[in-house]
């Protein structure tokens, strides 16, 4: 019985450090996206690149955030649980 219980616990560790890493991935190549799209719309249209460059920050910023959220999640799964 113990050896279930301990066994389910580093099971929870593994899958909050799992998580913690398909963040970090997914919000690497979420950013990663982003610069190239916005490299390429300020190619064929460069007078508009002030507006493009702006949303590209607020963009990445979201991303940012929903990473750190994601992150710290994963923290709180392996000290909550």
């Amino acid at each position: 019985m113990l050896g279930l219980i301990l066994a389910l616990e580093a099971a929870g560790v593994a899958g909050a450090c799992i998580g913690a890493g398909i963040a970090a991935i997914a919000a690497g190549i979420g950013i990663g996206r982003i610069g190239g799209s916005a490299m390429e719309s300020i190619a064929r249209q460069p007078e508009s690149t002030g507006d493009i460059r702006t949303n590209m920050i607020v963009i990445a910023a979201l991303i940012e955030g929903v990473a750190l959220i994601a992150l710290i999640v994963c923290i709180l799964a392996l000290f909550v649980g």
